[in-house]
C-alpha cells in the first residue's frame, strides 16, 4: 500500500510524494539510511546508531517516504507489548533538503492508517517540542507532561485510530 500525493510546497514546485511500507532490502536500507542521517549525524541524539530492539522485532513496520522517487523520509511503528490495541510511532525523520516538500504529514498519516488497519485503537508517540504543533494539526493530542528522552524534551502524544 502506498500514499501518493502532489503537495504544494513553499518552493511553488509540484512534487510527487509517496509513502510505502519498506519491506524490500533496498527500501529497508534507505529507511535506515534516512534515520541515521537525521538522528545520528544531524541531531546527534544517538551514537553510533539509532537501531534498537524494535528494529529486530518482526512486528515492527517501517515506512519509507519518497519525493520524486528519492528516499527522503522514514517512520516506524509497532504494537506495544502487553497493551492490546496500543501502537507506538517513532523515528519520524525527513532529510533536511526535503523538508520543504511536505513529506512529514504523509508519513505520519501513513503510519496512523497502517496501525489502524492492523487492529490498533490508539497510537502513541513522544514528540520533540518544536514538532508538537505539527502533530496537533494532524489530529494528535497531548498525553501527559513533557518528558526527557535521550536528553531532549519530548511531549507524549496520542491519536485514536478508529
Amino acid at each position: 500500500m502506498s500514499l501518493p500525493a502532489r503537495p504544494a510546497t513553499s518552493t511553488g514546485a509540484e512534487v510527487e510524494v509517496v509513502c510505502r511500507a519498506a519491506t524490500s532490502i533496498p527500501d529497508l536500507h534507505e529507511h535506515h539510511r534516512v534515520r541515521h542521517a537525521v538522528f545520528v549525524t544531524e541531531q546527534g541524539i544517538f551514537a553510533p546508531t539509532d537501531l534498537d530492539r524494535h528494529d529486530g522485532d518482526p512486528r515492527t513496520h517501517r515506512v519509507l517516504g519518497l519525493v520524486d522517487g528519492v528516499a527522503a523520509g522514514a517512520v516506524r511503528l509497532y504494537p506495544l507489548d502487553g497493551e492490546t490495541g496500543l501502537w507506538q510511532g517513532d523515528r519520524l525523520a525527513v532529510l533536511p533538503e526535503f523538508r520543504v516538500h511536505g513529506l512529514g504529514g504523509p508519513l505520519v498519516r501513513f503510519a496512523v492508517r497502517t496501525a489502524g488497519e492492523l487492529g490498533g485503537d490508539v497510537m502513541l508517540a513522544h514528540i520533540q517540542l518544536p514538532n508538537v504543533r505539527f502533530f496537533e494539526r494532524l489530529g494528535w493530542c497531548r498525553d501527559g507532561d513533557v518528558e526527557v528522552y535521550c536528553g531532549l524534551a519530548h511531549q507524549p502524544m496520542r491519536i485514536a485510530l478508529r
